[in-house]
């Protein structure tokens, strides 16, 4: 969620000058339950993320997250107008109670106030990866091409990484990976399950490449700066906007489907009609798209709406 909020507030840093200033909220475990309408400020487990007595409001207000919901209104109302409210992801209310909606296509969210966009701002750019690579590059340098980045989401509503499935994924990425002669990037995310991570990680580790097992820090930019071909599994919006920013082939890793996808499929037919992902058909098949640059595309509107 962090990601979507910077990532919106740098793509507008990077067409105005700016100052970013990172909140982080959390709700006392006693309130965080409430409806957005009956929480309060004074209910937050740290102190309300605005200005003292005599600051300034901000110019413009980033939020991501149900638990920001009830902050931004309150932004918005006590700034006087100060401040120009701006919420990602489909907020469950009234666009009209923002200043402005950035919502993922894939979630159907209309409005004078909603800018659609394919799937989640981000923080990518060439410029952010690029500037990545050297930290990583004496491990990442010496892997032999093609490169593939593998991202590994896990357990949600919707899909589940099971430990069979997770054998079957990893058996389908090795023969692609061997038979291409190529290394291997992978990552895992805070949702997959251990038992699915340690299968995964058993059954690829004696292929070329580096499987990050959360220690040190994160190489996701860099492994997506040095990739040839990005896998990444189909739960996860953001990771597939991420990836497809790139310009570089994504292949969609399927899951375990809990409930009928909605959402996650009218995305994934969004970025195969812009060329830029296809399904995992077990061969590392070469393409070319314009990158998506969706964030930056949300930044220009917001400004636009913003002067209005």
């Amino acid at each position: 969620m962090e990601n979507q909020a910077l990532g919106l507030a740098e793509a507008v840093a990077r067409l105005t000058p700016a100052h970013i200033d990172v909140k982080r909220v959390r709700w006392r475990s006693a309130f965080d339950w409430l409806p957005v309408a009956l929480k309060a400020p004074w209910m937050l487990a740290s102190a309300a993320p605005f200005p003292a007595e005599g600051e300034a409001w901000p110019d413009l207000w980033i939020a991501t997250g149900r638990a920001t919901l009830p902050l931004s209104l309150a932004v918005r109302r006590l700034s006087g107008g100060k401040t120009f409210v701006v919420q990602t992801q489909d907020p469950r209310l009234d666009p009209a109670l923002f200043d402005l909606v950035v919502a993922p296509a894939h979630d159907s969210l209309t409005g004078a106030r909603v800018v659609s966009i394919t799937g989640s701002p981000h923080r990518i750019t060439p410029e952010t990866l690029a500037e990545a690579a050297p930290a990583f590059a004496g491990r990442l340098d010496v892997l032999p091409r093609p490169r593939v980045a593998i991202l590994i989401g896990g357990r949600s509503k919707a899909f589940d990484l099971t430990p069979d499935h997770a054998a079957t994924l990893a058996d389908r990425i090795a023969a692609a990976v061997r038979a291409s002669g190529g290394s291997l990037m992978l990552t895992f995310s805070r949702r997959t399950p251990e038992a699915a991570k340690a299968v995964m990680t058993g059954r690829l580790s004696d292929l070329p490449g580096w499987i990050w097992a959360g220690e040190g820090a994160n190489p996701l930019f860099a492994f997506l700066h040095a990739a040839d071909h990005i896998l990444v599994t189909e739960d996860s919006a953001n990771m597939a906007a991420e990836a497809a920013s790139t310009g570089k082939p994504v292949h969609v890793l399927a899951m375990v489907a809990l409930k009928a996808p909605g959402k996650f499929a009218r995305l994934h037919a969004d970025l195969e009609a812009r060329g830029a992902a296809r399904p995992f058909d077990r061969s590392l098949e070469t393409w070319s798209y314009a990158p998506l640059a969706e964030t930056d595309r949300a930044a220009r509107e917001l400004l636009k709406a913003m002067r209005r």
